[in-house]
């Protein structure tokens, strides 16, 4: 593929996410599941009305701004209304979300591309991102998940250009680094772990040099690889080892930091009641006493372990009607229960066969890092570690290792927990999946590259099929459910 067929394909990705989440964005003239909150707090900011929320800033400041320079566009305020506190229009306190949403799939595409140079695996990457539905719909909505993950994935993305730059341009994206990871943990807290994830890799890249050092002083082994083996082509995250101890302390311990202090600074003074420390002690408390991970205390409370499979999706919205043509059912209360024909439900919920293929995928690169091992040891009847590895072995080393950080911790939360809590580890997955499609389209054989086409239709298919539910389009009763909510659990 050409640069000029990536750049096109590239931009295409961006113009789909763009347009999927700007259109319709003020379809209901309301508060739309944490809108409730988030749209209110965001209003708070501007009016300055103090108030307590249980997570860090910056996602409310986001929305603040768009209320703010929504407010001031001469067009899209036909639809208001007064739930945030004043009189906004539903346009002004979402469009901020669409528009930075709309950057993670290209953020995507980057990311891939620098962990591979291949710009079939970077577009196909974009591609299913773009593709998926619980994004879409947190971006179409004043929410602020979405921010926790393009901080975050953006942070990665500067971080491997880091990389692949020396002297002062690395010094350049390692401090942008640090910036954008410091901003994802000042949305939510979980933000933290796509730093983590930099630093597993990192430390596993330590010692992985260490041990490949050790076992090569103790042999008679003149070469890291033997006669008969191929040397693989080497990865940008062979580069790892460059950085030193000194400087991801800095760059990813101090500046974060700091990042994260002063953007509370604006929320401090508007709310003085408490202090950072004291601040920080009141949201702990208020997630600790947030109760049991059961349906008693949240219809939708999902444990960690129902997100990968998609067991308990939740409905952010849903209101009934007796026909198409009826007024959008948004501010008056329900239709009795059987009354109405027609149904408007926007449901987050992943585009179901990209999350069953992607931990698919997961999965396959998990066993594929093992299985390296174990065929080494049993090749040269002893361990055998590589100083240099291949670039899909590092890709696996990346994504499994930080599809894991973003899960794992969770395994220990006792509280309610929901399905978007998944969203920083899920896009791990489908840059998972993307490589296996890729590699299945490069294939010699045939009917491998029947599977790669195969599974692209599929999440592509999938996506068109369960977009009336991501957009909150109208649907009858009969392609509600069965057709669309497949388990009871869905709904």
């Amino acid at each position: 593929m050409t640069k000029k067929w990536f750049r096109v394909g590239l931009t295409g990705i961006f113009l789909l996410s763009l347009a999927l989440r700007f259109w319709g964005i003020d379809r209901f003239n309301t508060l739309v599941f944490d809108e409730v909150y988030y749209a209110k707090f965001g209003n708070n900011y501007l009016t300055h009305v103090p108030f307590f929320d249980g997570h860090p800033p910056l996602g409310k400041y986001m929305i603040a701004i768009g209320i703010w320079l929504g407010s001031h566009v001469p067009f899209w305020h036909e639809t208001v209304n007064g739930l945030t506190g004043s009189l906004r229009s539903p346009w002004s306190y979402r469009w901020m979300n669409a528009f930075c949403g709309s950057f993670i799939p290209v953020i995507v595409t980057g990311i891939a591309y620098q962990l591979s140079y291949r710009r079939s695996f970077a577009l196909l990457a974009g591609l299913f991102t773009a593709c998926d539905g619980i994004f879409l719909v947190e971006s179409r909505y004043a929410l602020i998940n979405i921010y926790i993950v393009l901080f975050g994935l953006l942070g990665q993305l500067l971080f491997l250009l880091a990389l692949a730059n020396r002297r002062q341009k690395r010094t350049f994206y390692l401090i942008f680094a640090g910036i954008a990871f410091g901003a994802s943990v000042a949305t939510k807290w979980n933000g933290l772990f796509f730093l983590l994830g930099i630093y597993l890799v990192w430390s596993i890249s330590l010692i992985w040099q260490r041990i490949a050092k050790i076992i090569k002083q103790s042999t008679d082994v003149i070469d890291d690889f033997p006669a008969n083996m191929p040397i693989p082509q080497p990865s940008l995250l062979q580069n790892l080892t460059q950085l030193n101890i000194i400087q991801i302390i800095f760059f990813l311990g101090i500046v974060p930091l700091a990042v994260y202090s002063l953007i509370w600074i604006p929320h401090l003074q508007l709310n003085p009641k408490y202090g950072l420390i004291e601040i920080h002690k009141q949201i702990l408390a208020f997630h600790e006493n947030l109760g049991g991970n059961t349906a008693k205390v949240h219809p939708y409370c999902a444990a960690w372990y129902k997100w990968p499979l998609m067991t308990r999706p939740i409905a952010y919205y849903y209101q009934t009607a007796q026909s198409f043509s009826d007024p959008l059912p948004v501010l008056g209360p329900p239709l009795p229960a059987g009354a109405g024909k027609v149904i408007y439900d926007i449901h987050a919920m992943g585009n179901p066969f990209l999350w069953w293929f992607g931990l698919t995928a997961i999965i396959f690169l998990l066993s594929l890092l093992i299985g390296q091992i174990i065929i080494y040891a049993m090749r040269h009847k002893r361990i055998f570690v590589n100083k240099t590895l291949g670039i899909d072995t590092w890709i696996a080393l990346y994504l499994v290792s930080n599809y894991a950080v973003n899960l794992v911790p969770w395994m220990k939360v006792t509280r309610c927990v929901f399905i978007y809590h998944y969203m920083t580890a899920v896009i791990f997955a489908f840059l998972a999946i993307a490589w296996f499609v890729d590699q299945c389209l490069r294939s010699y054989y045939q009917q491998v590259r029947v599977v790669g086409v195969t599974i692209t239709f599929i999440i592509l298919a999938a996506f068109i099929f369960w977009m009336p539910v991501y957009l909150g389009l109208p649907l009858t009763p009969e392609g509600y459910k069965p057709l669309r909510m497949w388990f009871n659990s869905w709904i």
